[in-house]
């Protein structure tokens, strides 16, 4: 039973050891061939696009901007799952582990084939991943069964094998030692490759042109400067992040291209150097992702610099009858905007530069789209690289696709921003602030509640913009006891939150934002 057991655990160890090495030969393979090729990225991308919608959403509502670190912890463990069964198969029905590994390769391989960048090249990181694992798994599993005559070469040889049933353990010890260790080096050597490759020298070198029509200064009083609200404008390192790229696309300014196309006059092809000879416009606008829970924080205000798309699709011409404009990234995600949203004279633009830096990675560097008052769904494509002009009756982008709205306005929506939800305050005045924004309409007023009692206004900040948020705050003479605070806001219509709860899948979240404090006497 003791010998049977041991070699069952060695089969699981080799069957790790044996996916590690693969895993790891197709990311080095993969720094050869191209940033997009690397096989564990595409088999989780594939994951992502051909898993159900609710388990999406499920995701970006449980995890935010975490969704991506939780997908590749549970890939990790599945596929540790699977390795793990596929050694104890090789070691107790030879060849079904091979069979296993075998397959996993091949799911490889349709993976890298179904990348919206695919090139042949891409096969051959699963593949070598495929090999390299068969014949890892095949060596370790050879030597993974012990002796099981009944001598004491355990107990007093450790390092013999007189009767060639399989390695010592000392012996399956130091070799899945070594493969293990060079397996781990070899990831880490890839992804610290990849993660300081030339584009991201180039982004440190690249300068910003300045801006032919520079951003209105923001006036004093814009900014409460309470402690604990959001600041007027987000920083980079702060701003959210919700996307389905699980790998940053790495794109250069040299090879960065927009292709025009569809129902235009003429398609047109724009470069780099094609944009920096247009006049750059300098905008501070407000993004909200649709995923946003009333009260959340993905949306953020920052300083753009870019360039007007309307300009831009003029020089197409676009054709009557034309409502929509899908734009792709580099990653093969897609997103429909109405074009009105671009032609009524708003500053919707193509974006190099946020908050004085050239983008971030991952908020799209090279260039991206950014589009006031639409959700980032269906306006705010990252790593843009292609317009087609087209009709909502005759395409849908990704999300549409799965059941999510089509133009999907910005809803008005409100938050506390402070105090700390259940935190305990001093009886007397205590100060309420926070946040409202009603994106290309403007914010109006905002009104707090306490418990059921009557709506009091709150008083705004300066509105910088009706593209920007807006900060307010309020003054609450508080009486002991726990109370529940509420706010809504109304935008420049005369539109007033409304009070139910809307989930935001398809097209964003509704409902008044609460806080719940003890105020102690």
């Amino acid at each position: 039973m003791r010998t049977s057991t041991e070699k069952y655990v060695r089969g699981g160890l080799s069957g790790l050891v044996a996916v590690g090495c693969g895993v790891a030969s197709g990311e080095l393979v993969a720094l050869a061939v191209s940033a997009f090729a690397s096989p564990y990225q595409a088999v989780a991308a594939f994951m992502v696009d051909h898993s159900p919608a609710f388990a999406r959403e499920f995701a970006i509502q449980t995890f935010g901007t975490n969704d991506k670190q939780a997908l590749m912890l549970g890939m990790v463990a599945v596929i540790a799952l699977l390795a793990v069964v596929a050694g104890i198969l090789q070691v107790r029905r030879p060849p079904l582990g091979l069979v296993v590994v075998v397959l996993f390769a091949a799911f490889g391989v349709l993976a890298a084939v179904t990348r919206p960048t695919f090139e042949p090249s891409y096969v051959l990181p699963p593949l070598v991943s495929g090999v390299v694992s068969g014949l890892v798994l095949v060596v370790l599993c050879r030597g993974a069964r012990p002796r099981s005559d009944g001598s004491a070469e355990s107990a007093d040889s450790p390092d013999r094998s007189p009767d060639g049933a399989g390695w010592s353990r000392r012996q399956f010890g130091g070799a899945v030692g070594v493969l293990a260790v060079a397996s781990a080096a070899s990831v880490l050597v890839a992804r610290q490759v990849a993660r300081t490759g030339g584009v991201i020298a180039e982004r440190m070198r690249e300068v910003l042109p300045k801006a032919s029509s520079e951003a209105a200064p923001i006036p004093a009083g814009t900014d409460v400067a309470v402690d604990g609200v959001t600041p007027f404008v987000t920083g980079n390192g702060t701003f959210y992040r919700i996307d389905t790229a699980l790998q940053v696309p790495q794109l250069s300014t040299r090879d960065w291209q927009l292709r025009i196309h569809g129902m235009v006059d003429r398609e047109i092809t724009l470069s780099w150097d094609d944009l920096m000879s247009m006049p750059t416009m300098e905008r501070i606008i407000t993004l909200s992702c649709v995923s946003n829970e009333v009260g959340g924080d993905l949306a953020g205000n920052a300083r753009w610099l870019g360039f007007p798309m309307r300009e831009i699709l003029d020089r197409a011409g676009v054709q009557s009858g034309a409502d929509m404009l899908l734009s792709t990234s580099i990653d093969g995600w897609t997103s429909g905007t109405p074009l009105q949203a671009i032609t009524d004279g708003r500053d919707a633009m193509l974006a190099i530069g946020m908050n004085g830096e050239p983008l971030p990675l991952e908020h799209g560097y090279p260039v991206r789209q950014v589009i006031p008052g639409l959700y980032g769904f269906v306006s705010a494509c990252k790593w843009v690289v292609d317009w087609e002009i087209t009709r909502f009756d005759r395409a849908q982008a990704y999300w549409t696709k799965r059941g999510w709205g089509v133009r999907a306005p910005i809803k008005t929506a409100s938050r506390i921003d402070r105090p700390a939800p259940l935190s305990k305050q001093p009886a007397g005045r205590v100060v309420v602030a926070g946040t409202a924004w009603a994106q290309h309409r403007g914010v109006r007023g905002v009104e707090v509640r306490v418990d059921d009692g009557p709506w009091q206004p709150a008083t705004l900040a300066t509105e910088y913009s009706v593209d920007t948020w807006r900060q307010w705050t309020w003054d609450w003479d508080a009486t002991p006891g726990q109370h529940t605070l509420h706010c809504r806001a109304t935008d420049a219509a005369g539109r007033t939150q409304p009070e139910q709860r809307v989930a935001p899948i398809p097209d964003g979240a509704t409902g008044w934002h609460s806080r719940v404090f003890r105020i102690e006497g």
